[in-house]
């Protein structure tokens, strides 16, 4: 079986992918694992730190070869606000919860919560299902001692 000791961020040039591997955002922080590719190959990721993997990233294979890292579209609200403040003020009572979160200009992604989609609601928010991949911001990853807090709405289909 290959392996995958280094990695091409994403937009750095690099020969075109022989193979891809698809995860969600809670499997793409990674040092060692067994990753399933699209065509059912293996290859196992030894890396020496944990890399935060996003889409488009490349894991160099000893052979030289690469493989790209793709984002899982998830089940996802799309959050939009009245205006900038008000979509600031979402994003802050989402924060206060711990949650992960994707915001963007105009709107915030998060997991799908219908608890937390009442709450936002309540607020004024308009919130729509979307599938999408989902990049959430950095921070809520390592504050909390890694990201075991993450999986208790998660169902992993291995």
């Amino acid at each position: 079986m290959q392996r995958v000791t280094s990695y091409i961020p994403a937009g750095e040039p690099s020969d075109p992918p022989v193979g891809i591997v698809v995860l969600p955002h809670d499997l793409r922080h990674l040092r060692r694992k067994l990753l399933h590719l699209e065509d059912g190959e293996m290859v196992m990721l030894d890396l020496k730190e944990p890399v935060l993997f996003t889409h488009g990233d490349r894991l160099r294979l000893e052979n030289g070869d690469t493989i790209e890292i793709q984002a899982a579209n998830e089940k996802l609200f799309a959050i939009a606000a009245r205006d900038r403040l008000h979509l600031i003020e979402l994003a802050w009572h989402l924060g206060n919860r711990h949650l992960s979160a994707q915001i963007e200009e105009e709107r915030i992604l998060i997991l799908r919560d219908h608890v937390i989609r009442s709450m936002l609601e309540g607020l004024g928010a308009v919130v729509r299902e979307v599938e999408e991949p989902f990049q959430p911001a950095r921070g809520a990853y390592h504050a909390h001692g890694g990201h075991a807090h993450h999986d208790h709405h998660h169902h992993h289909h291995d």
